[in-house]
This record gives C-alpha cells, structure tokens and sequence, in this order.
C-alpha cells in the first residue's frame, strides 16, 4: 500500500466534498489514514448523488410493492409486469428517471445528451430493448441572458443522443420560472421492454468470477461530476466545465445491441451500467448487492488517455461503459461478441469473498476499502426540517384575497395561449425523432404517449408531471397533485396506471425550510400513490440544485417529477384530444371551478402567486380515473383531455386546436368557471352523453371559434412565443 499520510491534508478533505465529521469517520473505519486514491473513492460514494445521504430516511417510507411489481427500488431501474407478448412469454416494462441538471447548466448540449444516455443504459442494462425516451425540462425566464442558449442546446442535446441512438422521444414537459434562473433542470426518463426470464440483476456472486469492462475506453471527462452534482452553484460555475461528460450515442447504440446479444446467452452473472462516479460506483455496488469483494487491476482498464492515474479512472466518468461479471469460461465468447461491435472489452478483476474493494496498479496495492462503509453504512442524516405551520410562514404566500374581474375571457385566453407557460412545444419536439421503431401510437401533444408493444395490439402509455407552483405554496399538496396528475393523464388514453418513477429535484437540504418541502412532497406522493394503487419502483434525488450565482442565492422551486407509466389493453381504443365530429356534445367530468389560488391565470394575467394550490381528492381522482377508462374502452368518448394548467377554457382551446373545430358553450364563463385548475376533472365529447352520470352537459362541437376567438388567431397566438423568441 503506497503511503498517502502525508497527502492528505484538509484543505484536500474539503476540496472532496467531505465535512470533518465524515473524515472522521472514514478514519474510523479504515483504522489509517486513506490515500488520495481512497479518499476520493468515499468522496464520490458518500456524495447526496450515490449516498442519498440526506434523503434515505424519507424515501424508505414511500409505497414501492403490489402484485405487478417485479422489482423496485435499489436495482438500475423499477420492474413492472406488462402480460403477455407476441409469442404468450410475460413481459416488463423496465423503466426509471435521473437527473443531468448541473451538467446541463454548465454545458447543455453533452450534459442533456449524456444525460439520455444513463438513463438508456440503466433501462438496457437489465435486460430490456429502450422504447421510448420522455423528459421533464424547466427553464428560468425566457428574458434571461443566458436562457435562449441553454433552451436551444438541452433540446438539440436531447434530439441528438435520442435521435442517433435510435429510441423514440414521445413525451415530457418543460416549464419556465424565474427560480430556475441560474440552476436549470434536465430530468429524463426512458421505458424498455424484457422478457421476464432475461432480466439481469447487479449483484456481483461467485468467487473467481471473471469481472470485464466493455464499450468506450476511459479518459479525463466526467471527473468527480457526482461531487459536481452535489453542491450549489458559485460564482464557478464555467470552471466546472471539465467536471462535464461527453456523449457519443452511435457507441451506445453499438453498446445496446452488444449486451442484448450477450443476454440471449446464459454468460452473465451480474451486470452494472458506470455511471455517476463510474468505475468506482459501479464496482461498489456491484460487490455490496452479492456480498461479496471485488479485486481490480487498474493497469487492465481500457484507456483513452496517457498517463493516467488509478485516482482518475476510478472516478472518470466516461460514457458509454458498462462492468460485468461473467460465468468462467465465458470471456473468450463475450470478447467476440464486443469486439464485432467494434467495443472494447477486457478482464480487469475478479470477485472475492473479502467483502473489500481492492485495487492493484504497476504491481501495488493502491486501494483496500472495506464495502460496508461506502454504501451500506454510509452517512445518513435526519435532517432539521420545519413543520407544516412554519413552513407556510416562512414561505409567505399571500392570501387570494380579492379575485379581479376579467372584462373579456376571449382575450385573456388569447394571451394566456401565446405565454410561455402554454405556448405550443412544437419548436422542441419537432426536434425529436418519435417515430423510430414504428410503434408510437401518440406523442407529444396528447395527454399521454402511446408505444406499442410490438407484436401485440396492446400497448404502453407514459406521462412526465409536476407542478412546482404547486409545490411551493403547499409541499404536501403539490405531492399528491404531481402523481394525481399522471394517473389522470394515463386514464384520459385509456390505460390503467401501474407504476411510477421519479426525479426528486431540491435545493440545499442543509437548510429546514427546503428539507420541509422535500418532506411535504413525499408525504403527498406517498399518500397519493397508495390511494391511487399506484407504487413508486425507481428513482433518483437531485439536491443542491440552487446557485450562488444570481445574485443573492436562488433555489429552484420544489420540483418531485414524477413519470407514470401503465398499460392500453387495446391500441385501437386509445383516447386523443382533438374534437372529432360537429355537433358532439362536450361534457364537463368533475365540478365546476372554485378556486383561482396558484393559477395560471392570476400568474400569467396578473403577476401574482397567491392563494393555497386545488386540493387533490385521492377518493374522487381514482373513481373518476375508472370512469373515464370504462368510456374509452366501452367506445363511448369520442374525445378525451384532463383539465390541469390554465382550466377549463385552456383545455377546450387545446382540444379545438387538435382537432380544427371549435366550441358552442351553454354555460356563462367568469374568470373563475374558465381558468380555475380545480384538479380531477376532464372533458369528454360524445355522440350520445345521456350514459355520462356524473358528468355535467356544458355546450357541443362546432363552429371555427373558442369564446368567441377564431381558430386561426388562436393559433397564431399559440404558436408565436418559440418562433418569435429563436428567431428574434
């Protein structure tokens, strides 16, 4: 073992990431002072990143089991059953959600691109083909200096590597709001299908067993990005540049079908995308989920770079590798595999019973850590947060009060239309290649989008939501409409939600305040999805998301994205928007607005963000959500579109819009019954309605206006804000 004593001072402790407390009980648990090498290994293991230090107590209360529930949390992604296939084999859908914001931020286009990269291979990894690729994008003030950029190169990023890699991007959504200023978020999501006797687990096992690395070589890129991504910005943020990883999706693609190959053999024992932290997570977790020990000789590590050190290989986090642990015997099998691919592939270890991971380079032992204390037993903390009482008074959100009056509703419709919160996202996902593969049934646009699963006429349906407004005026509240949302969106094509993911994107949990709305948002969610029978099976916590750099410090709103995903027992009946026959009566499913707190219209109209979020009846969200299924499936609904920002008029505009017909209303609209965003409710047109109980008759299809705006300048309106703003 070389001699680091004299290495490590604390200046270099602090520069990782680390406090004294979490230094001394590395020490405790090496009995000696780390080396360089060592410390930098507990430095990215112990980040929020891989450790969920700050948030590990929470997440073990949220709701992760049901029948259809293969695998959940703890794995690369969440395991669902989906049926059968084509050929009467049970299927999964392999699913998850990360983050790339700091990434994205410092450098858009490889931190978006890269960040559609780990998430295909935590889906492929175990076992599945990459389906659909979805995101979850929001944005500060479009007047931003810096915005423009970053919009134009987090959409080509993500085009980019989605395009190339050959996956369709389907869905998302993508927000704009001053308190993403200086610390945008890229949240992206991908869906997979897998045989269920081919899904392939982590867990390193088999003494002796040959442990190789395949895919890209190593270089410099991507060094300590998980500590990176785990702090707040400073006025540094340009000199965190290198921290930033590099994409290339036509090796990933190469890398797709090289492990798909491999899989179809019975060579594997275990097998680990390297992402964040790389080499070094990848080896960790590897060895903890077999309970077992790990031996690597870094001289076998293929290198893109001269000169490299063990440090930096096991911390680089170049894209596109992968580490497994094969049967004996297998090598020379999976190197012709790699190698047809044109991959580079190399035994660089062994599994060990030691329970230790151990590194040799140039004939030395550079590493000897026990396991336990980088994952199992790594920090983990109760954070302070406040209570629900003084959260509110700390965030200070201003009574409704008085509502003003809206003189004409056609006019405010018309600008709400045209306003960044609701303008068409035609600009981005024009950018995205949807239709690869030839089984998207719907894309964005739509509440949910629609992939077929191939073969069969049955097909999945999946929808990225959050409403961070929402979040912030009432943590709780903005956590159980997050997943509500997504559970209406899959009801509203007609399939029935399964399970969800989530990217859970806060600023500094250090700070009670933020650990309060980190708090309030999984009780929502949990609260949610155990009433909606609809469990959470992956996911990812992205913390520190604030920056120094604005001036003052600014935090990102709450942001719990949540990506549902559920089964259409039959494409042929999936449910669309767009109005589709003159004189089909229009049912309003729900009640009436009665509450304009935290809406749309007070924001966009009025500059104000007041009142208490709509309150979301868990009870009345799932009966309606059956309702709604049974009309589609039953032929029923003609159209169908849940009624989220903006309210009623807003979505009736969408669906005019969609479908190139506009709207006779019976009912008088105030600002209140057009724009309030009470939640649970939908609007479905019908031939014949008297079968809608419990819904309410408002008006029918017709005509070429919405309260009295014609079509054409309602588009207009609607499609300016991007063009104006890229053009301009």
């Amino acid at each position: 073992m070389t001699d680091a004593a004299s290495q490590i001072t604390p200046e270099i402790v602090a520069e990782h990431g680390l406090n004294e407390e979490e230094y001394a009980r590395i020490l405790a648990a090496m009995g000696r002072e780390p080396n360089l090498v060592e410390l930098g290994i507990f430095s990215v293991m112990w980040s929020e990143h891989c450790s969920y230090k700050s948030s590990r107590i929470h997440l073990a209360k949220l709701p992760t089991e049901a029948p259809w529930v293969i695998c959940g949390p703890g794995e690369n992604a969440g395991v669902i059953d989906i049926g059968e296939g084509p050929d009467g084999t049970r299927l999964a859908a392999i699913f998850k959600m990360e983050s790339h914001n700091h990434p994205s931020y410092i450098e858009p286009y490889q931190g978006a691109a890269t960040g559609v990269g780990g998430i295909l291979r935590d889906v492929f990894t175990m076992g599945a083909r990459p389906v659909a690729n979805l995101n979850a994008l929001r944005f500060g003030r479009p007047d931003h200096p810096k915005m423009k950029h970053l919009v134009q190169g987090v959409v080509a990023g993500i085009g980019g590597y989605g395009n190339c890699v050959g996956v369709p991007t389907v869905g998302g959504e993508t927000n704009f709001h001053p308190a993403y200023d200086g610390n945008i978020l890229v949240n992206a999501m991908t869906v997979g299908v897998a045989d269920q006797t081919k899904i392939f687990y982590s867990a390193a096992t088999g003494v002796g067993n040959p442990i190789v690395y395949v895919g890209s070589k190593t270089g410099r890129d991507g060094i300590h990005g998980a500590t990176m991504a785990s702090a707040d910005f400073a006025e540094d943020a340009e000199e965190k540049r290198p921290t930033v990883q590099v994409g290339d999706p036509f090796t990933e693609k190469l890398l797709i079908e090289a492990c798909l190959e491999l899989m179809a053999t019975d060579a594997i024992v275990a097998i680990q995308d390297m992402g964040a932290a790389g080499l070094t997570s990848s080896g960790v977790e590897m060895a903890t989920n077999g309970k077992s020990g790990i031996r690597l000789n870094m001289d076998a590590v293929p290198q893109r770079e001269e000169g490299m050190t063990p440090y930096e290989m096991m911390l680089s986090e170049s894209q596109e590798r992968m580490l497994m642990v094969l049967k004996p015997g297998k090598e020379e099998m999976a190197q012709a595999i790699f190698e047809k691919w044109e991959l580079d592939f190399a035994v660089i270890g062994e599994v060990t019973d030691t329970q230790h991971m151990v590194l040799e380079w140039q004939g030395e032992v550079v590493c000897d850590i026990p396991l336990g204390p980088l994952a199992s037993d790594a920090p983990k903390y109760d954070r302070p947060h406040m209570s629900r009482e003084e959260y509110k008074a700390w965030a200070d959100v201003k009574p409704l009060g008085d509502i003003p009056e809206s003189t004409d509703i056609g006019a405010d419709l018309l600008k709400m239309m045209a306003s960044p919160a609701l303008a068409s996202r035609a600009w981005i996902w024009q950018q995205y290649d949807s239709q690869v593969g030839a089984d998207t049934a719907q894309k964005s646009g739509g509440d949910a989008a629609v992939v077929r699963i191939h073969g069969t006429n049955r097909a999945l349906a999946m929808s990225t939501d959050c409403t961070p407004r929402y979040c912030y005026a009432d943590p709780y509240e903005g956590g159980k409409q997050a997943v509500a949302e997504t559970y209406r969106n899959l009801c509203a094509v007609g399939a029935k939600p399964l399970a969800i993911t989530n990217c859970l994107n806060f600023a500094n949990p250090e700070r009670p305040e933020i650990m309060a709305q980190f708090v309030g948002c999984l009780e929502g969610m949990g609260d949610a999805c155990r009433a909606l029978d609809y469990p959470i099976v992956s996911g990812n916590v992205s913390l520190y998301n604030e920056s120094k750099a604005t001036g003052g410090g600014s935090a990102i709103l709450p942001t719990p994205a949540i990506g549902g995903v559920g089964v259409l027992e039959d494409v042929s009946k999936m449910a669309t928007i767009g109005f589709k026959n003159e004189g089909d009566e229009i049912w309003l499913f729900g009640n009436h607005g009665t509450d304009l707190g935290q809406s749309l219209w007070l924001q966009e109209l009025h500059g104000r963000e007041d009142g208490d979020p709509p309150c979301v009846d868990l009870k009345g969200e799932r009966s309606r959500g059956e309702d709604v299924r049974w009309f589609v499936e039953t032929g029923k609904a003609n159209a169908v579109h849940d009624i989220s920002d903006g309210g009623l008029l807003v979505a009736l505009a969408e669906m005019a819009l969609a479908g190139e017909l506009g709207v006779h209303l019976d009912i008088e609209l105030d600002a209140l019954r057009a724009f309030a965003e009470d939640q649970g409710r939908y609007i479905l047109t019908a031939s014949d309605g008297e079968f809608l109980e419990n819904a309410v008759p408002i008006g029918h299809v017709g005509g070429s206006k919405v309260a009295g705006i014609e079509l054409a300048d309602l588009r207009a309106a609607h499609e300016s804000f991007f063009k104006d703003w890229m053009e301009g």
